[in-house]
């Protein structure tokens, strides 16, 4: 152990390593995020205890040292030493990484250290240690050993010595001596780099030691370096450079750093001492004239002043965060100099070119013409995305909210088109008008007619918004009607959109794209595969989230995977597979006048071959050096310029593991799902930048909104780690494939904080609420990912495997494996002794209480914390690593610090999230969040959020006062509480996941607002709910708790299993036979462990309505009536939604009433409640009830036109809540649900009581025909313009007016023989028959083509439509032990793209839209 110790006393405790020294001097911080090995070996470090911000140091460790080009170290591949030593006295870091991972390390920054007799110190709170010297000025500070005397250890000031003497060569030297051009280098502390960019240049460079005397004869040009400490020591240099400035004709001077400050004092002005410095890779720096900002590294302590510079000198840079002077330039004469360091190592190079402007001595003419006004239209079109699918989830409500806010700060009129009524941004009160319409080019291009926009975003709605855009160019219509595309230009979009011409323009530049070649045509694909050779990756053109791409070890492989791809796009691009190795995103922002940054880096801890969506990923990159990080940095710089993107895009590489070879794979022109993983990693929101940018507006000009001091060009610093993991709901999907790879199947993400990878890590798969140590059962689980990946790598590390073996099976770096191991190690510890240091250990490795709490309860280990003083201690993101003072409100626990960021004094109302995206639980609850808080903030509350979605708008920080990226769980949700002491918490707005929470709260006295946990519990414990709505009597249909087969057999089957406690229908079958029950009851009680089981009666055929209420006290308030158009036994969330209620008479709309009164009053709600009825001969029944908001919150708000979140809120607080009691309108609204089918290889579309169904769009019309229409159309649904395949089982009879009308409208009918049959009987002639080809047993097939029949009308797209109506009475069934005919007819439409209906009442409500609407919209 060791402390440093600052001359105010102040002490950091931490832990040893490298050289066991004491050492005093000067304590700097540097913002840098990679380069430890750069920094350390960087001369203007000289007697400087160096604080590294980023927490996770020494991941890639130290490179062999080896002579290079000019004598200097090695260059490119190994290139990370500046000078020939360390020279900073110590190093002070978060956390030591003891396994490095890289293809060039050879040792660990441990071992260096000692090796170079430097000290280090880790365990620091280092961000307590930033804002300290932030707040009090740089500090004297010595690092002191255990066991050494403090007094022995004198501070040492170095600004009271000449550390350029020490640093700088004692001879001259020369390097390339065959050079034209004689640059004499004036060495104060170079930097290898220096001599490199000037020697690589042509140049012949002689370097001096620092008081060499100077003679014009011996050079062309002079060249000063940086170097360490004041530069009033150097008065020998600024005397002999002098000599040869202040002369009539100078020869070029440029100065960097030190040099800068130097060739200052030389003409007269002044310096002065700073009081922290500029020491990072993320310096804007504006350059005058131009008003371009470059993104520049820098190392100082010393500034020039500006106003003391003489009359015929001027300004070239300014920094554009503390307007410090960054560089001047002589008006007339050759000379110049600049503070940063533009030869970067580390950081970037986005100004080397300034050794060309020296070499050359000559001004650079080509500068961009200086911004003009920015372009403001009056009123402007944004697009949507449409119903949340897998592959475009919540991220573009986030984006999209972001953006019409932007436009509304510059008072400019927003139109926004999107159907997903579940969304934030179709809210009132954000967007001037909403209309829920497809999103497509008919009902655009009527709006545009209508509306007349200036301009269009169309790179805020997904790959919806941006086809359409694409679509409505190339019709005519934008230019028709003058209407501008705002940002990134449809040229450029269809660059990075067609492969063949994103390739040529990556030639252009001379950058690579991984071999690939598109193909229009199955033939064309296969010779494409044969020239690259197997295995190969085939994706889509024009398509997101992967959709029908898949790798190819065969030709076979190949041509099935080919045939499915062209059914969804076009062209087919086939690429070489480059599976194992790293994949890494760069989000790149850019302006209309070429300022250019990268925003966020990140990497994906799956190696390539696993779509981006699909793996976990951790933000900044880990295993990249400094050369890495920059290289694909300047290279990202490069090609979005050269495709001439405005606003923000995302790059991806594939980066060899085993060296510096890289491919691009493909740049996204628009805003993407990692665009909010980044906005929300690292705090800057970047589809806000963007719609400012697409206006016009210069990025330097933009304010960072975090700091509200610096500008918005610069690229952020992160103090901690950022990690996201995918969430998959494949348990809900029958005969789905479980394997992960190239096309997404995850239906949402988390994303954890932490200032380790464990930390961040653990707390990440605990958010994804399905823990779960699975059985290691083969290697194949291994070397085949799944969605339980993580999981099966936890219990390999418990079986034994090593940290190489597993590298060998995944391909996942050693680094990620060996913080694995770390966990799992950490554990096997836990088992045997729980002493404080190992607990405190546990906190900082991620556990959680409820882990720790092995053999006793969670409380007993919080109890334990407490008394240990074991607690967390709350960040802040602000975006620069505490270099600046910072007012946000983005705030997250960890374990790793010793004081919290912020203080607790004001009261605050707090409101838990809905957490994950899962099916169920999207993007409806986030709208319910979003309003709750809104509206407490109306009513002058302040407002804390809890939740850990980086896709949704409730994680916006700006939305509330204080936001906490955190678990939702009784631990955190507790450390929070009893840190903030709020005045409440509101937990019925977050779905399913607080509730589960409540009653733990309420046991610990949380006040809880709103309903009571207890009456909360009565509604969620199926056992206590079956019993209440008994007592009051209430009709529901026949249960009893878990129990035998005896009840089914008593009320008979089918009989519903219902869990307690879950959302969207988790583990609720109906079960028929008794092997049924016994299946499901086991998953049942798997998923309800602490809660009951209830058995009820599940009644066939009936209806189910939906009823969403307000109470206040238990009186209701407001009470909104939907009516399900499927049968009961379709889950809720899957079920089309029709409002007003069509079939529902009075008096069956007052027993409702009633009903929901009484329950309303009996569970005493204050708050939002929802009810499900179901319907049959007259009766109504209860089926459930949920103490909170539920999905169709929204929609009844938006289409009532009553705020029923805003009611709920008031009534929690206690206000006056005038009734509305039973609402009602008059349009009619549809509200239909989205699924993601096409993405889940093999899942059966079934629908039953589980939820499948990922999102949902609602449309408006006259009456509920045209309403059903559009939305329809909404989902991708596409009219069918002939051919109609029908497979109607049991249902022949009822459907046979159906058939008759569509019939008579003209559409070819298509059926299998026994459906013929019957239609024949019934004088149905014009139905053609078609032959099942899917027999098991080959010998029943004599007529081959024949029996291929209907899978080759699908193959050649012949269908329109597939009319495939499950057997009758199997609406709940799940579970099925045999593929039927159905289920391939299902499949393969799916898998063509074809349109399928699978309901008899859709089935009908189409027809009557084919007979009323389509004929006129169609002009059939």
């Amino acid at each position: 152990m060791a402390a440093l110790i600052l001359e105010d006393g102040t002490a950091f405790r931490g832990l040893l390593f490298g050289a066991d020294v004491s050492v005093s001097g000067e304590v700097v911080f540097q913002t840098g995020m990679v380069g430890y090995p750069e920094a350390l070996t960087d001369p203007s470090y000289r007697c400087q205890l160096l604080t590294l911000t980023y927490p996770l140091v020494g991941n890639y460790g130290v490179p062999k040292d080896e002579d290079g080009d000019f004598g200097l170290s090695k260059v490119g591949k190994l290139k990370p030493f500046v000078s020939s030593k360390i020279h900073a006295a110590a190093l002070i870091i978060g956390e030591l990484s003891e396994s490095p991972s890289h293809w060039s390390s050879v040792k660990s920054l441990d071992q260096w250290l000692k090796e170079q007799g430097i000290p280090g110190l880790q365990g620091i709170d280092t961000r307590r240690l930033t804002k300290k010297i932030r707040e009090k000025g740089t500090m004297l500070g010595k690092l002191v050993v255990d066991g050494t005397p403090e007094d022995s250890i004198p501070f040492d000031n170095p600004d009271k010595r000449n550390l350029v003497q020490e640093v700088s060569m004692k001879e001259p030297r020369v390097f390339n001596p065959s050079g034209s051009l004689r640059i004499t280098v004036v060495d104060c502390g170079i930097k290898y780099n220096q001599i490199r960019c000037l020697a690589q240049r042509g140049a012949r460079v002689t370097v001096v030691p620092w008081d060499h005397p100077l003679d014009s004869t011996d050079f062309d040009g002079l060249f000063i370096s940086n170097g360490p400490g004041d530069p009033q020591f150097c008065q020998t240099t600024i005397s002999n450079v002098r000599k040869v400035v202040c002369v009539e004709r100078p020869k070029p001077v440029f100065g960097i750093c030190l040099g800068h400050q130097l060739l200052s004092l030389v003409i007269g002005s002044k310096t002065y001492k700073m009081k922290y410095g500029n020491r990072g890779h993320n310096q804007p720096c504006i350059h005058k004239g131009t008003e371009r900002c470059f993104i520049t590294s820098q190392n100082h302590g010393f500034a020039v002043d500006p106003d003391t510079l003489p009359k015929d000198w001027d300004v070239l840079f300014t920094n554009a965060n503390d307007h410090t002077n960054e560089g001047i330039v002589h008006n007339t004469q050759p000379l110049f100099s600049v503070q940063f360091h533009p030869e970067h190592m580390a950081g970037p190079t986005d100004l080397v070119g300034l050794f060309d402007v020296f070499l050359d001595t000559v001004k650079d003419h080509k500068e961009a013409a200086s911004t003009g006004p920015p372009y403001l239209p009056g009123k402007v079109l944004i697009l949507g995305s449409g119903g949340l699918s897998i592959g475009q989830a919540g991220e573009f409500d986030y984006s999209g909210s972001q953006a019409i806010k932007a436009l509304k700060e510059e008072n400019i009129q927003t139109v926004l088109i999107n159907p997903n009524i579940a969304t934030v941004q179709t809210s009132k009160g954000l967007a001037d008008k909403v209309y829920f319409l497809p999103i497509t080019a008919e009902y655009v291009t009527q709006v545009i007619k209508n509306e007349r926009p200036d301009g269009v975003l169309l790179t805020f709605g997904g790959q919806t918004a941006l086809n359409c855009g694409v679509e409505l160019t190339k019709l005519g219509v934008l230019e028709k009607y003058k209407v501008k595309v705002l940002g990134t230009p449809v040229a450029s979009i269809e660059m990075t959109e067609d492969r063949k011409i994103f390739v040529e323009k990556m030639e252009e530049i001379n950058e690579h794209v991984a071999p690939s070649e598109a193909a229009l045509s199955v033939e064309q694909a296969v010779a494409a595969a044969e020239r690259l050779g197997y295995p190969v990756l085939v994706r889509s053109a024009f398509a997101l989230g992967g959709l029908g791409s898949g790798f190819a070890n065969n030709r076979e492989e190949l041509t099935s995977l080919v045939t499915s791809a062209f059914a969804h796009t076009s062209q087919v691009l086939v690429d070489k597979s480059l599976k194992g190795w790293k994949e890494i995103e760069y989000e790149v922002v850019r302006d209309a006048y070429d300022n250019c940054i990268t925003v966020c880096n990140m990497e994906n801890i799956d190696p390539l071959g696993i779509h981006t969506g699909e793996s976990i990923v951790v933000a900044p990159s880990q295993t990249l050096n400094d050369h890495e990080y920059n290289m694909l940095r300047n290279t990202a710089i490069k090609v979005i310029r050269h495709l001439g993107i405005v606003g923000e895009c995302n790059i991806q590489y594939a980066l060899n593991p085993e060296s510096e070879q890289y491919y691009i794979i493909e740049v996204n022109a628009r805003l993407s799902r990692s665009s909010a993983l980044a906005s929300k990693a690292t705090g800057y929101p970047l589809a806000y930048v963007a719609a400012k940018l697409g206006l016009g507006i210069p990025l330097p000009q933009l304010k960072n909104s975090v700091t509200n001091s610096t500008t918005a060009n610069f690229e952020p610093s992160l103090d901690y780690c950022v990690v996201k993991v995918p969430r998959w709901d494949l348990s809900k999907f029958l005969r789905v494939s479980t394997k992960i790879g190239s096309s997404m199947k995850s239906v949402g993400e988390v994303m954890a904080i932490g200032r380790s990878f464990e930390e961040a890590f653990q707390k990440a798969l605990r958010m994804l609420s399905c823990l779960a140590l699975l059985p290691l059962s083969a290697h194949q689980e291994l070397q085949t990912p799944t969605d339980k990946r993580i999981f099966v790598l936890a219990s390999a590390f418990r079986a034994g495997y090593t940290v190489d073996q597993l590298y060998e099976l995944t391909k996942i770096d050693r680094w990620f494996l060996h913080k694995m191991k770390n966990i799992t190690d950490h554990e096997r510890l836990m088992e045997t002794a729980m002493p404080p240091e190992v607990m405190r250990k546990a906190k900082q490795l991620g556990f959680s209480d409820k882990q720790i709490a092995l053999a006793v309860t969670e409380l007993v280990v919080r109890k334990l914390r407490h008394d240990w003083s074991i607690i967390p201690v709350v960040k802040q993101i602000d975006t620069v690593a505490a270099e600046w003072p910072a007012h946000t409100n983005y705030l997250y626990l960890t374990y790793h610090g010793t004081e919290n960021d912020l203080h607790f004094n004001d009261q605050h109302v707090m409101v838990i999230g809905s957490g994950v995206y899962r099916i169920g639980s999207s993007v409806e609850f986030d709208w319910c969040a979003v309003g709750c808080i809104t509206e407490l903030r109306k009513m002058g509350y302040k407002t804390i959020m809890v939740n850990y979605n980086p896709e949704t708008v409730s994680t916006d920080y700006d939305m509330c006062d204080r936001l906490y990226f955190d678990e939702i769980s009784f631990e955190v949700v507790m450390d929070i509480y009893e840190r903030e002491n709020p005045e409440g918490v509101i937990l019925s707005m977050g779905g399913q996941l607080p509730n589960n929470i409540a009653m733990s709260l309420h046991r610990q006295q949380c006040r809880i607002l709103g309903t009571s946990p207890e009456f909360i519990d009565s509604a969620e414990n199926r056992f206590k709910f079956s019993r209440m709505l008994d007592t009051i009597g209430i009709s529901q249909p026949q249960w009893k708790e878990l129990s035998d087969t005896e009840f089914c057999e008593t009320v008979g089957y089918p009989c519903l299993v219902r869990p307690s406690y879950v959302l969207s229908g988790a583990a609720m079958n109906v079960a028929y036979t008794d092997s049924d029950l016994e299946k499901y009851l086991s998953s049942a009680v798997a998923v309800s462990k602490e809660y009951p089981v209830v058995i009820s009666k599940f009644i066939q055929e009936a209806k189910e309505i939906d009823v969403d209420a307000v109470a206040c006290d238990g009186v209701v308030m407001a009470i909104a009536v939907c009516e399900h158009v499927e049968n009961a036994g379709v889950h809720s969330g899957d079920a089309t939604l029709v409002t007003p209620p069509q079939d529902l008479n009075q008096k069956t709309m007052e027993r409702i009433k009633m009903i929901v009164h009484a329950i309303g009053q009996e569970l005493q709600v204050t708050g939002p409640f929802n009810l499900q009825l179901i319907a049959k001969d007259d009766q109504l029944k209860v089926i459930e009830c949920n103490v909170r908001v539920s999905r169709s919150f929204p929609f009844i708000s938006k289409t009532l036109g009553v705020d029923m979140v805003a009611l709920a809120t008031q009534a929690i607080v206690g206000e006056d809540v005038e009734p509305l009691v039973l609402l009602n309108h008059m349009t009619h609204v549809l509200q239909v649900p989205q699924f993601s089918f096409s993405r889940l290889a093999g899942a059966d579309v079934v629908l039953g009581v589980e939820m499948t169904s990922t999102g949902e769009v609602a449309c408006f019309g006259e009456n509920r025909y045209e309403a059903y229409l559009k939305a329809m159309l909404s989902t991708g649904f596409k009219i069918p313009k002939k051919n109609i395949l029908l497979s109607i089982g049991s249902f022949k009879s009822e459907l046979l007016p159906t058939v008759q009308a569509l019939e008579s409208m003209g559409y070819d009918l298509y059926a299998s023989l026994g459906t013929l049959f019957f239609f024949w009987s019934n004088f149905l002639f014009q139905v053609t028959a078609v032959d099942w080809p899917f027999e098991e047993d080959d010998s029943e097939c004599p007529n081959k083509e024949k029996q291929r029949s209907i899978m080759n009308y699908l193959e050649e797209n012949h269908f329109d439509l597939v009319i495939n109506l499950s057997m009758r009475n199997s609406g709940g069934r799940r579970l099925s032990s045999f593929v039927t005919k159905g289920y391939r007819t299902r499949r393969m439409a799916i898998d063509y793209s074809v349109p399928l209906i699978i309901d008899i009442k859709c089935t009908k409500l189409f027809s009557f839209v084919a007979g009323k609407l389509i004929r006129q919209h169609y002009n059939r």
